[in-house]
């Protein structure tokens, strides 16, 4: 090569380094969000495009299930709203993320700006100073969601306090629906006219709703756990029982023993939990509808549990609808072995599985001395250690010792199947922590 070819090769070289440099200089978001070199405006946001720098593990610190389309919103879907749904951080970070569905939507559902910050407080949708952030999709404010669809937001850095409310806001100006939507979350969510994106004094929400809207999950780069644990199961673990607005769910209460067991220094693993509970919902049956409304424990694992950001444990209370709801289905045989194929899918990701033995309903509606024998089978093979890796048998800690087939006065809400908040302390005090630690088994 001649001197003036190898002089020219070489400043090409230089120039296509500089050019690298001054692209992940600018992209690059600063500690309170803003991108490095570029000047701060006195917007309520503070953009961040590219994932931030900083250490940690991301892990689940909030989800929940996508349950269906949400009735009232099948032709027009929230156009012209902002959505502010309210969630609680299970575990704290430094930067966050979401996952947006559209799982039930006939049409693309466009979002046109979103965005997350800490509540100023509990139960409200105003947010704490300074910790608006606006949201990005692959890079731009804009994304669009094809039917069926979900999309994840790129990493914001935020700093979320653990057992802290959060605002993840989003504005879609034109129709698509139904809405995805989760419903009993016993938390008030909000909702605005016009682009209320930005509001972080929360007063153009004057929209209530019970439910949780597009929002199914909220990440955190986390320096307080390693990992993720999931709760898969029906009312009993969505709470739909418990106060609202108080997270009293029993896997709030669960969360809330592990990081105080690990703040006493206990020797147990640093787990998130999370929540993959829907009312209603069986392991063997799904519900009506294409794709199906409250989809089946078998049918919805891989998208609930499994797809979870590191995921190390996996917790299964799910059983007592396919007893009360489904009697054509109603084959201890067959609902245990629904259980085993789960556990099976787990422990080909190597996951460990900790399941629940299921609670007495003498007094509810549904109740039949059959129903009661086809549980108690059930109890009988969870029990002996041949469906799941450990146990956790709420049966036994919830029961009336006095009449086996109910629940404890103490324990009941009041409708002789559901747990009240004492009942759902109960569940996870019964919970060993322990069993969070080792891996699956490869073979029951």
């Amino acid at each position: 090569m001649s001197p003036a070819k190898h002089r020219a090769v070489l400043s090409a070289i230089v120039a296509l380094i500089l050019g690298l440099s001054a692209a992940i200089y600018f992209g690059v978001a600063a500690d309170d969000g803003s991108p490095l070199g570029t000047i701060t405006d006195n917007r309520a946001h503070r953009d961040s495009s590219a994932a931030p720098v900083s250490t940690g593990t991301w892990v689940g610190s909030w989800s929940a299930s996508p349950a269906g389309a949400e009735p009232g919103t099948e032709t027009t879907g929230l156009a012209g709203r902002s959505v502010r749904n309210v969630v609680h951080a299970s575990v704290g970070g430094t930067s966050a993320r979401i996952t947006l569905s559209n799982l039930y939507g006939q049409s693309p559902l466009a979002v046109t700006h979103a965005t997350i910050a800490v509540a100023a407080g509990d139960n409200t949708p105003q947010a704490a100073a300074e910790t608006m952030r606006r949201l990005t999709f692959g890079g731009s404010t804009r994304v669009v969601i094809p039917a069926g669809g979900q999309v994840l937001s790129d990493a914001v850095r935020i700093a979320i306090p653990h057992d802290t409310d959060v605002l993840v806001t989003t504005y879609s100006p034109t129709a698509a629906g139904p809405v995805t939507y989760h419903p009993h979350a016993r938390q008030l969510s909000y909702a605005a006219l016009g682009d209320r994106t930005e509001d972080a004094s929360g007063a153009s929400y004057t929209a209530l709703t019970p439910n949780w809207r597009y929002l199914t999950a909220l990440d955190v780069l986390s320096n307080e756990s390693d990992g993720t644990v999931v709760v898969l199961g029906d009312s009993l673990t969505d709470g739909i029982t418990s106060t609202e607005g108080a997270n009293h769910r029993w896997p709030d209460v669960l969360s809330d023993r592990l990081h105080a067991a690990l703040a006493s220094g206990a020797e147990l693993p640093r787990y998130s939990v999370v929540n993959q509970g829907i009312s209603g919902n069986q392991i063997l049956a799904n519900g009506l509808g294409r794709p199906a409304d409250n989809p089946s424990g078998l049918s919805r694992f891989g998208r609930d549990v499994l797809s979870r950001t590191n995921v190390k444990v996996v917790v299964v209370d799910l059983g007592v609808n396919d007893i009360l709801r489904n009697p054509n289905l109603a084959d201890p045989d067959r609902i245990v072995e629904g259980l085993r194929t789960l556990v099976r899918q787990a422990h080909a990701r190597g996951l460990k599985v900790v399941g629940a033995t299921l609670m007495p309903f003498g007094g509810h509606r549904g109740y039949t001395p059959a129903k009661e024998a086809v549980r108690q089978q059930i109890n009988a093979e969870i029990r002996a250690g041949r469906v799941f890796d450990a146990v956790v048998d709420f049966d036994r800690a919830l029961r009336d010792p006095y009449d086996p087939r109910k629940l404890g006065p103490a324990y009941d809400s009041g409708d002789h199947l559901h747990p009240s908040d004492n009942g759902y302390q109960q569940m996870a005090d019964t919970f060993d922590l322990r069993k969070l630690k080792g891996a699956g088994q490869a073979e029951l």
